[in-house]
């Protein structure tokens, strides 16, 4: 089926229709759609295609005939850690004092659907959430607004929730960092929005808000969060972390149609480099399972071809997911302690950042002479520990 015109496409953000598409994935079945493992398909498939606006930057999911669907996956300890590094940086920021430097009294909290709260840690520090259509001294969104088909919409929402003189968190995976590493497989279906910093700080200052602070996380190879307030109104500020931000990601080429294109290049550098790795390891006899059925691992897959016949089975610590099967390919999602039972020559990881935290949960792996094997989005055998 030939991908959609280009032209037929609308910015969710500003609305223009003047852009191009810096990446098509072709059909892909959605990331979020994890058939039971004995449902034989076909699975339905859907074009996925990222679009560069040209008028104001945003890259966008270019269209999504979806219903999101995902089981909530365990949340990865290096996201509970960054929860709370990034909870301390902006307290010691004095971005959760309120008015004159009194405490906050109030949070609201835009969740992502893959799940992950800062509740808990705002509320050791004395926040209690608001009451519904209160707004809020502090409102955060951590990878929440990307699930927003309209953007204007989202953006306009979080902006309405948010107190006069309050603080408004957004945390996202910088598309600068997604075109450095070449991880072209963040683009999912129901993530319809890919933010460089530029494009978010023009984004809010739209809806009457200015970034005051920018603060970068190793999460995912770059996860920025923008403190901002409403324009005009006294209080903390940083420019010049968020200045710097916006040059750098300027500069490393997210508003340049042709830069952000390169990740069209990667997707057959890492999808072949995979294929070939396990494709060698079954010739060479080598056991392998793979862990953390991550969405970005689905278009990874069927963009490889790689089914049970190469890749046995994926373990995932979600039970929404065990039992189920990876959509287009087929490969079978265990339970964890199928890693340790199967005792692998190698286990794939699929999320870079869980590679500390299960080398911690499963020495056994290694211990028994097994290697874990990094897809990030290039394969890599990971060293073992000193």
């Amino acid at each position: 089926m030939p991908s959609p015109d280009p032209a037929s496409v609308t910015c969710r953000w500003c609305g223009s229709t003047s852009g191009s598409v810096v990446l098509d994935l072709g059909d892909q079945p959605a990331a979020d759609h994890f058939p039971e493992v004995d449902d034989p398909g076909p699975d339905p498939v859907h074009p996925l295609r990222m679009w560069l606006c040209a008028q104001c930057g945003l890259a966008n999911l270019a269209e999504d005939p979806t219903t999101p669907e995902e089981p909530r996956g365990a949340e990865p300890q290096a996201m509970v850690d960054q929860a709370r590094d990034a909870v301390a940086r902006v307290q010691a920021a004095g971005l959760l004092a309120g008015p004159d430097g009194a405490p906050p009294r109030t949070v609201t909290e835009f969740g992502s659907p893959h799940g992950g709260s800062w509740l808990d840690l705002l509320a050791a520090v004395g926040l209690t959430e608001a009451q519904p259509a209160e707004p809020a001294d502090v409102v955060v969104d951590c990878f929440g607004l990307m699930h927003a088909a309209d953007q204007a919409a989202g953006l306009a929402e979080r902006a309405a929730a948010t107190a006069t003189g309050g603080t408004l968190l957004l945390q996202f995976h910088t598309l600068a960092a997604i075109v450095a590493d070449g991880g072209w497989n963040a683009l999912r279906h129901g993530h319809f929005a890919y933010y460089s910093t530029p494009v978010l700080v023009r984004m809010l200052a739209a809806v009457g808000f200015e970034a005051t602070h920018a603060f970068w996380f190793d999460l995912y190879g770059g996860t920025v969060l923008l403190a901002a307030r409403r324009t005009g109104v006294a209080g903390p500020a940083d420019p010049p972390s968020v200045e710097g931000l916006v040059e750098r990601e300027i500069a490393a080429g997210v508003l340049d149609p042709a830069v952000v294109a390169g990740l069209d290049a990667a997707t057959a550098a890492s999808a072949d480099a995979l294929r070939a790795h396990l494709a060698d390891g079954t010739d060479a006899g080598r056991s392998v399972i793979g862990y953390a059925a991550a969405s970005r691992a689905v278009p990874l897959l069927n963009r490889a071809r790689i089914g049970p016949d190469l890749l046995p089975a994926v373990a995932d610590g979600s039970p929404g997911k065990q039992g189920r099967r990876f959509p287009g390919v087929g490969v079978p999602i265990v339970a964890p302690e199928e890693v340790v039972a199967r005792r692998p020559d190698e286990v794939v990881l699929f999320v870079t950042d869980l590679l500390a935290e299960m080398r911690t949960r499963m020495p056994e792996v290694e211990k028994a002479g097994g290697r874990w094997v990094v897809v990030d989005p290039v394969v890599r055998v990971a060293e073992p520990e000193a």
